[in-house]
């Protein structure tokens, strides 16, 4: 047991724990992003999806704190390893570290704090309704029982403009994060070489790139009323 406790504590360890955890959530965004574009498929189709999601109590709460223990584990591991690096680092080569990093690489810590009280906040608008208790009474008839009108939900609360640029804003934060977490996460797990580097960039920012524009294609079209009950 020591050994283990020992191995995940080591800067090894943390790495596999970064590198194993951000596959888990970039995964998550991915999944979250294909259930948000459901919205242009229908008020139907999104409460379905909807419901189908909360069909099982107890897989969507071992989904939720599976995803939390990892959106902990990942912020944990990071900040150590930053606080090691740094503390590794003579301020001379620091300097001249931060003149050629990326600067998505200088502000992975922040953002990713960022992103992470960003979605805070979205857990408490739409899945706990706490900013907006009106939701509670959005009710909506789906063959022939009363559920959660999640898509009459989903355009109120991006309606607000300012709701909508926060998360445009945060979504933008999370792309950046992505577009070098992507790639240190193979390193972090031992598959980056000096072969493959240059296409992971690729894939790292291809992939912020198609996150953004479909994470934002929702409130962007809400604010525009491209959608119907916009």
């Amino acid at each position: 047991m020591n050994k283990i406790v020992k191995l995940l504590t080591s800067t090894l360890g943390r790495k596999y724990i970064m590198g194993i955890t951000g596959v888990g959530l970039v995964a998550f965004i991915m999944i979250h992003m294909l259930g948000n574009l459901q919205i242009f498929l229908g008020k139907d189709v999104l409460n379905h999806y909807a419901v189908l999601l909360k069909s099982s109590a107890e897989l969507l709460w071992a989904f939720r704190l599976g995803l939390v223990a990892m959106i902990v584990l990942h912020i944990v591991s990071a900040i150590s390893l930053a606080i090691d690096n740094r503390k590794a680092r003579p301020v001379d080569y620091n300097s001249k570290a931060t003149v050629q990093a990326s600067y998505a690489s200088r502000t992975m810590v922040w953002s990713g704090l960022i992103v992470v009280s960003f979605v805070v906040y979205h857990i408490l608008h739409f899945t706990a309704k706490v900013t907006d208790p009106s939701y509670h009474d959005f009710k909506t008839d789906l063959d022939g029982k009363m559920v959660p009108d999640v898509y009459a939900m989903v355009i109120s609360g991006f309606s607000n403009i300012w709701v909508s640029a926060f998360y445009i804003i945060a979504v933008g934060l999370l792309c950046i994060h992505l577009s070098h977490g992507v790639s240190s996460m193979f390193q972090s797990l031992g598959l980056r070489t000096q072969k493959n580097q240059g296409f992971l960039a690729i894939l790292a920012m291809g992939l912020s790139w198609v996150i953004f524009l479909g994470m934002s294609a929702v409130p962007m079209a809400i604010v525009l009323k491209i959608l119907p009950d916009a």
